[in-house]
């Protein structure tokens, strides 16, 4: 009877013991299966649930002794889709869950903080939202990575109860909610990597981050952290990595205390409002490899104790008020890669050992006052990729080899009093796409050996001494998109071989001695802006653009000139306005000179200039008799025909897009460009609308000339623009700035949204559509009747663009928001923003733009 017993027993622990294993494994599968089920992507064919093999010899999966999953890595797997809720239900003892750089969509996994056990986290670059949770409940976290994803809501302080925490990581994620470094954060003590680069940080740094000595990588970049570095950050004994660049608002001097950080290796603390000098304890810190401090507003010299680090691989401090001399020996111990001291206001000679490390990619020294000779030492550097020496004070000859360095790709030597010649050597400069020698004294021939540097893009030796041919082997430079050799001494005639650069996008041989004819070979080129004046070229304009001028082409009629719609040979069609008629050769000289003058300005900045929104000047010509600027050919007309000529209805999305394309174009003529470009004469005429209503802004400076011509005053100083759209500090002072544009892009706005002219006698003596608007926007009736009865759509969004144009449009130009503020405001106010009515471009087209009547295309 014992042994019966016996044996019951032993079956029954088998029993019990086999149960729950078989249990463990049916639950984990069911997590394995329903994986597969939500998620796509190759990576997941390895994961044969159905083949009968163990999940835990599945790819990304590990197991404790007990069959477990404690270990799931699907990093980098390319998946896509919804991840499976619930997690830690199926797998309770789960430690490590890797998910980073896939494709995930949905907000952030809430269920994951169940599992108590989890001790690292990577939901990084998975694009998902939400808000984030309480993470208290996560108490053996290690590892929380939560980068590059688009949460939104609060930061969750919870994590300051973490006390294992290693690494916090939540860099880019620009939703969420302004937040400051929590006090308490120092209660972190364990951790290691504290990277809150670009997550809407605001407010002081806590100085108690000087108590957190765990810590060897401080990130907080790119928020708007204010205030002064704190001292106590020298605390940090094992810190190797410290960055605060672009937060702008940090102020105040760099800590002297920061000298004590003698394990850091990067230190970058730039685009940021620091005054006063460069610590000299920086300088010999015995490790430091990045030191970074552009783009502020130190000042004094560099100090000396620079040239005596053996580690330091980059130093980058341009943009500064550093004045002095700069070390010669610097570069003589270490191995510099980037050395960046541009736009500064040092001087004296350039150092002349910066590239005896053999390393030096990056040799950038713009913008300053440096005088004398360029070292020969710089000829034998073949590691440079870009050479910017431009905007100084330096003399003498280019030393021989320079200009063909094996590795180089820019060199830019302008505006300096470089003599002598351009060596042959340049045949070796295989890798070159960019070269910048203009306004200097160099003289001799160009030599024809350039043609072997087959990846030069853009050439400019403009503004020098040059003399001889056009070599015909620039032909050959097949990649050239920039070639402008103008204000020189060349001679002899345009080589034809120029008609083989296809890329062209700018050709200036003006100002120079050349003779014979234009090559008719150059008509299949359609660059941005052609320029041969003043030379001594003779025969007639190209023939394909003169005879499509008659009535029946005649596209409009402007105070500038009328605009013809050519036809050419090769099937292309463009646009081509026709300025000088019959009677500017007898105009007086200096209004000849004045009109001259500013059709270069014209065709020189939109021919150097490029943007979606901008149209396309290909070239322009000029005689005694006319002149003509051939532009890209517009299918849609202007803005100004399709609102009030009742030729089509645009539509609100359509009008929103409008709207949006111009003060784009607004703010990078603005914001973009340096100097910016203030176009001074935005008005719905000028806009014109591409084949998908894109539109593209136009007449760039031209009625500034039309205007003075036409006046008895022939200054520069006269007010370019439109009655109607002119703001008015600018109708009485003659002063431009950016402002000035503000204001007209407002009166477009308000005429996109009422469909209403600037200028109409209902709105009363001595008013225009800014009083008008302003009247009727005090009611919400009022706002309502202002918009365009053929409007439809969201009321709430045509207000908000309402609201927007009351606001650029204000009297005072200190409250008018700059351009990128007013992008910013249209892209809130986009209809189509929940993708309510995105559509393919010819079904957008067929919905949103209805031909009122059959008309000849414009």
């Amino acid at each position: 009877m014992a042994f019966q017993y016996s044996i019951f027993f032993f079956l029954v622990s088998i029993i019990s013991l086999t149960y729950p294993l078989h249990a463990i494994a049916t639950n984990q599968s069911q997590f394995f299966n329903r994986a597969i089920t939500s998620l796509s992507g190759n990576a997941l064919s390895e994961w044969d649930v159905a083949g009968g093999k163990s999940y835990c010899n599945f790819t990304g999966v590990s197991c404790n002794s007990h069959g477990y999953v404690e270990k799931l890595d699907m990093s980098g797997w390319s998946i896509y889709g919804r991840f499976p809720e619930g997690i830690c239900s199926y797998l309770p003892e789960l430690r490590v869950l890797r998910l980073g750089y896939n494709d995930l969509y949905g907000d952030f996994l809430y269920s994951i903080t169940n599992c108590s056990l989890l001790e690292e986290l990577n939901v990084s670059s998975l694009n998902l939202g939400g808000t984030l949770p309480d993470f208290s409940p996560l108490k053996s976290l290690r590892i929380l990575d939560m980068s590059y994803n688009l949460f939104r809501g609060n930061f969750p302080v919870s994590v300051t109860n973490l006390t294992n925490l290693e690494m916090l990581t939540l860099n880019e994620n620009e939703g969420l909610t302004l937040w400051q470094l929590p006090e308490n954060i120092s209660r972190l003590t364990n951790i290691k990597y504290l990277i809150l680069t670009t997550c809407m940080l605001y407010g002081p740094i806590p100085a108690s981050l000087g108590n957190m000595t765990s810590l060897i990588d401080l990130e907080l970049s790119g928020n708007f952290l204010t205030g002064q570095i704190p001292a106590e950050i020298a605390s940090l004994k094992n810190l190797q990595l410290l960055e605060l660049y672009y937060n702008y608002y940090l102020s105040g001097s760099i800590p002297e205390e920061l000298g004590n950080l003698t394990e850091l290796i990067d230190l970058d603390i730039s685009v940021n409002k620091l005054i006063g000098n460069i610590p000299e304890s920086i300088c010999r810190l015995p490790k430091l490899e990045v030191l970074h401090l552009y783009n502020n507003s130190l000042t004094g010299e560099i100090p000396s104790a620079i040239v005596n680090s053996t580690t330091l691989r980059s130093l980058s401090i341009y943009d500064n008020y550093l004045t002095g001399e700069v070390p010669q020996n610097l570069g003589q111990l270490s191995a510099l890669v980037l050395l960046d001291l541009s736009e500064n206001r040092l001087s004296g000679p350039l150092p002349t050992e910066a590239c005896k490390g053999g390393k030096l990619l990056y040799f950038l020294f713009l913008d300053n006052l440096f005088s004398g000779e360029l070292p020969d030492s710089y000829a034998k550097c073949k590691t440079l990729l870009r050479f910017r020496v431009n905007h100084n004070r330096l003399e003498g000859p280019i030393p021989k080899g320079l200009l063909g360095l094996p590795h180089v790709s820019i060199i830019d030597l302008s505006c300096n009093n470089f003599s002598g010649s351009i060596a042959n050597t340049i045949e070796t400069a295989t890798k070159l796409s960019e070269l910048f020698l203009q306004s200097n004294k160099i003289s001799g021939v160009l030599p024809p050996e350039i043609s072997r540097a087959n990846n030069l893009v853009k050439l400019d030796i403009s503004n020098n001494l040059l003399s001889g041919p056009v070599p015909f082997q620039i032909g050959f430079l097949r990649k050239l998109n920039l070639l402008m050799l103008q204000g020189n001494r060349l001679n002899s005639s345009i080589p034809k071989s120029l008609s083989l650069l296809k890329s062209l996008n700018i050709l200036d041989l003006s100002n120079n001695l050349l003779t014979g004819n234009v090559p008719e070979s150059l008509s299949v080129l359609q660059p941005y802006s052609i320029n041969f004046s003043n030379n001594h070229l003779s025969g007639p304009i190209p023939l394909s653009l003169i005879k499509g001028m008659v009535d029946n082409n005649k596209m409009g009629q402007e105070a500038s000139g009328t605009v013809y719609r050519i036809d050419l040979s090769s099937g292309e069609t463009v646009a081509v306005k026709r300025l000088w008629s019959k009677g500017i050769k007898d105009s007086a000289s200096e209004d000849r000179l004045l009109w001259d003058k500013e059709l270069k300005t014209e065709a020189k900045t939109i021919g150097s200039i490029s943007h979606k929104n901008i149209v396309n000047l290909y070239c322009y010509f000029s005689s005694l008799d006319y002149s003509m600027l051939v532009y890209e050919y517009m299918p849609n007309g202007n803005l100004w025909d399709a609102l009030h000529n009742f030729r089509i209805h645009l539509d609100w999305p359509t009008r929103h897009q409008v709207a949006l394309g111009v003060a784009q174009c607004l703010a990078y003529l603005h914001h973009d460009l340096l100097p910016p470009i203030i176009h001074r004469n935005i008005k719905s005429s000028n806009i014109l609308l591409d084949a998908n209503y894109q539109p593209k802004v136009a007449n760039f400076g031209i009625a500034k000339v039309m205007q003075a011509r036409e006046g008895e005053d022939s200054t520069t100083n006269v007010v370019a623009g439109t009655c109607g759209y002119l703001a008015p500090e600018y109708a009485y002072s003659s002063k431009a700035t950016t402002k000035c544009d503000v204001y007209s892009f407002g009166v477009v706005l308000m005429e996109l949204m009422t469909g209403k002219k600037p200028l109409e006698a209902d709105y009363g003596e001595n008013k225009n559509i800014i009083h008008w608007v302003s009247e009727k926007m005090d009611t919400n009736e009022g706002v309502i009747e202002v918009l365009d009865k053929r409007l439809s759509g969201s009321l709430v969004e045509m207000i908000q663009v309402l609201r927007i144009a009351s606001c650029c449009t204000c009297n005072n130009p200190a409250l008018r928001p700059t351009m990128d503020e007013v992008v910013q405001l249209l892209i809130e106010a986009d209809p189509c923003r929940f993708d309510s009515c995105r559509t393919s471009n010819k079904t957008k087209e067929m919905s949103n733009v209805t031909k009122i009547n059959s008309t000849n295309e414009l």
